[in-house]
């Protein structure tokens, strides 16, 4: 199957670019087909990294789902002593955004495969546009093992389109004993902050 959520896309290659531009950041991302939204930053995106609070100044940083890199990388600029893991399951997502971090000379991301992050790691914060269409099942599984890694004050800001289950999202994380709020909701998108 060719979804960007696939460990290695058959989709043949198809370079491009994307520009992100928010009033603290200007960043031309190299892109690619068979990944997230290759034609433009994804409106979800935008919303959370024009909402989300600044992240920790320093520690471990969780980009879940990076893409080719527009949150990892925000993070690392608004961050840059902190260490931000970009993972995700397709290796061509990983190899973007590690190139387009080495472009923008922001060291501290590790672009990594999800099966790749050391088990001790655990993360200040978590910043995601997850990728709710894998199904409930893979989408509960995946937030259930990457939250269970926040530091004890830590928190996850997700983005969730309404129309895809941002509610029952924010209910199904209360019924697992997780704090989640709804801090911001903008062109139908609402950002989830998840704490202990």
């Amino acid at each position: 199957m060719g979804h960007y959520f696939s460990e290695r896309p058959d989709a043949g290659h198809r370079p491009g670019s994307v520009t992100l531009v928010l009033p603290d950041l200007h960043l031309r991302l190299e892109t690619d087909s068979g990944v997230f939204s290759p034609e433009r930053v994804d409106l979800g995106t935008r919303v959370l990294l024009e909402t989300v609070p600044p992240p920790p100044a320093r520690g471990d940083l969780l980009d879940l789902g990076c893409g080719y890199g527009p949150i990892a990388l925000t993070m690392a600029s608004r961050a840059p002593e902190a260490r931000v893991w970009a993972v995700d399951v397709n290796r061509r997502s990983v190899e973007l955004t590690g190139r387009n971090a080495q472009t923008a000379g922001l060291p501290g991301v590790r672009a990594v495969h999800v099966d790749e992050v050391p088990d001790e790691v655990r993360f200040a914060a978590i910043w995601s546009n997850p990728a709710i269409r894998i199904g409930k099942p893979a989408l509960h599984a995946m937030l259930t093992r990457w939250l269970s890694r926040l530091t004890s004050d830590g928190a996850a800001h997700l983005v969730v389109q309404r129309h895809l289950g941002s509610d029952s999202l924010q209910r199904w994380l209360g019924e697992q004993g997780w704090q989640a709020t709804r801090v911001a909701s903008r062109a139908a998108y609402r950002i989830l902050k998840v704490t202990r």
